[in-house]
């Protein structure tokens, strides 16, 4: 009894020593020129931490055995890993990005047919009707929804109508959610958010595709501008508050 009591523990302590979280450290270089990149983008997308390369191409994060890193760099292909357990012990892993090939696309640009007479072209001139809020830390400003609801409004929209817009569109996806206030509070994470246009990092972190979270946005009345737009901190900001309503009405 006492041995098999003692191969218990020890098969729990092995299990807890391989999920101890501990610093993972690491290179990132180009595969063409084997040069080392610096500023890649590193997400722990288990743990929600993300870190940055330097000019020679090194990196610590904070990382257990078999969770996930995304490594993305304008240009080239973003990849993901999973640590492992010699990734931790030995210092040092290389990891290789590759360029893209990008082919540009042929822009059409179509004039205003201006005529001269101002009562004329101002028919065809478009109007932009968004407006503009700051967000604390960020010196530019975003445009949230066309139109506040009130309280009122608020309140009659979740008692009338359960399956509304709020709730068509974050029904069902809490588990994704629930990573978004610990985005927020990841100063890593929102210096990374901020350089960033393509909503990838809060794909990967999320687990939710890419047009799939515009759709959210949609759903919460912000303007296209916005969603087109906006760098991916300004978005996380605007679903945060969206995600936070929804929670509200659902009480």
């Amino acid at each position: 009894m006492k041995n098999i009591f003692l191969i218990f523990f020890f098969i729990f302590f092995l299990i807890g020593y391989a999920q101890e979280e501990t610093i993972m450290r690491g290179n990132v270089f180009n595969t063409k020129t084997n040069l080392p990149l610096d500023n890649v983008n590193i997400l722990n997308i288990n743990q929600v931490r993300g870190a940055v390369t330097n000019i020679k191409g090194d990196f610590a994060i904070r990382a257990s055995v078999n969770d996930t890193l995304h490594f993305s760099y304008l240009g080239f292909k973003s990849i993901k890993i999973k640590v492992t357990q010699d990734m931790i012990k030995f210092p040092g892993t290389r990891i290789g990005l590759t360029e893209l090939a990008y082919a540009l696309e042929e822009v059409v640009i179509s004039p205003y047919r201006l005529t001269g007479y101002l009562e004329i072209d101002a028919k065809y001139m478009p109007i932009n009707t968004n407006r503009q809020y700051s967000i604390s830390g960020l010196d530019l400003g975003y445009e949230p929804r066309t139109r506040e609801p009130n309280v009122t409004e608020k309140v009659v929209g979740s008692i009338f109508n359960p399956a509304g817009l709020l709730y068509r569109a974050f029904s069902g996806r809490a588990k994704d959610l629930r990573k978004l206030k610990k985005m927020k509070q990841n100063d890593e994470i929102r210096n990374i958010l901020n350089g960033k246009y393509d909503r990838e990092t809060l794909s990967e972190i999320l687990g939710i595709e890419k047009d799939k979270l515009e759709d959210l946005l949609r759903h919460c009345n912000y303007s296209k501008d916005f969603i087109k737009n906006s760098n991916d901190l300004q978005f996380l900001d605007a679903l945060t508050q969206c995600y936070e309503e929804y929670k509200l009405l659902n009480k």
